[in-house]
């Protein structure tokens, strides 16, 4: 932790003593309720062939696990915490509180359910809208991140840092391909995605964005980018990037405020992709 962050939690936490007082409890709860989300995936991986599959909207699923995943979750922060409010991808908005989970229990159905081994669990807290603490669990992999808020981010307890590229050139790239309603932003997508693939070392698109965050956290890839995301499905990745010293902005780099289009990446790999997105946004895009 940084001294000038330290500093200032401490102010606040001598003026809001009851609102720091339990924070490492809250990582320590989100970690739990991942676990417990993954077991009942992990559980339903070998009858694919039976689960009850529901469309949002025109390819994009939502099956039985994900509900059953989503009320793990819940009940297990609700145990510890039954004020607190949340937020998930699949129940919406529940309660009124300062204290917020924000829930996506199965990022990257549709990998699931055709037993494509690339999904995970977001489960991020935020405190009078900022989000502090943040959980992506990889239920495949038993990789669990953490990150807290002036604590950095972690890979089963190791600390983990953005990698430190200098540009694209070499540079390993995530993104998510446009779908549902984005599909009109197709266009301007493919446009980014010429640029990138040439000026880049190579792109991938493994399927899920709260992973695919993690994986920039990680090291593992250098950026990522993406079109038209849900506040689940960034809180907990982009805190962790900021904790791993990663930087997280719009596609025009401006303030990203959970939700809409993304841009994130290491320092200077995040400043390349901001430069190469920048000349193909649509005025839609540009305010997202």
């Amino acid at each position: 932790m940084s001294a000038g962050v330290g500093i200032t939690r401490g102010i606040l936490a001598a003026f809001f003593p009851s609102l720091f007082a339990n924070m490492q409890p809250l990582l320590n709860i989100a970690v739990r309720a991942a676990r417990r989300a993954a077991e009942v995936i992990v559980r339903s991986l070998n009858r694919l062939d039976s689960l009850e599959i529901s469309s949002k909207s025109r390819n994009d699923f939502v099956t039985d696990v994900d509900r059953a995943a989503e009320a793990e979750i819940i009940a297990t922060i609700r145990r510890a915490y039954p004020e607190h409010a949340f937020l998930c991808e699949e129940s919406g908005a529940i309660g009124s509180s300062p204290f917020e989970w924000v829930i996506d229990p199965l990022d990257g159905t549709t990998n699931f359910i055709h037993g494509f081994p690339q999904f995970c669990v977001s489960i991020a807290c935020r405190v009078r809208g900022r989000v502090e603490h943040g959980v992506i669990y990889d239920p495949m992999r038993q990789e669990v991140f953490t990150t807290s808020r002036g604590d950095g981010a972690h890979l089963e307890n190791r600390r983990i840092r953005v990698t430190n590229l200098r540009g694209l050139d070499g540079a390993l790239i995530g993104t998510g391909f446009p779908y549902r309603a984005n599909t009109q932003h197709l266009d301007a997508y493919m446009a980014m995605l010429k640029d990138v693939m040439i000026a880049s070392a190579g792109v991938r698109r493994p399927g899920s964005a709260a992973l695919d965050l993690a994986y920039v956290a990680a090291g593992r890839t250098d950026g990522f980018f993406e079109i038209g995301l849900g506040p689940w499905d960034t809180a907990a990745g982009t805190l962790l990037i900021e904790e791993a010293g990663g930087r997280v902005g719009t596609l025009s780099g401006g303030d990203y405020t959970q939700g809409g289009n993304i841009i994130a990446g290491s320092p200077k790999v995040y400043d390349a992709l901001v430069a190469l997105c920048k000349p193909h946004l649509t005025d839609a895009l540009r305010e997202g």
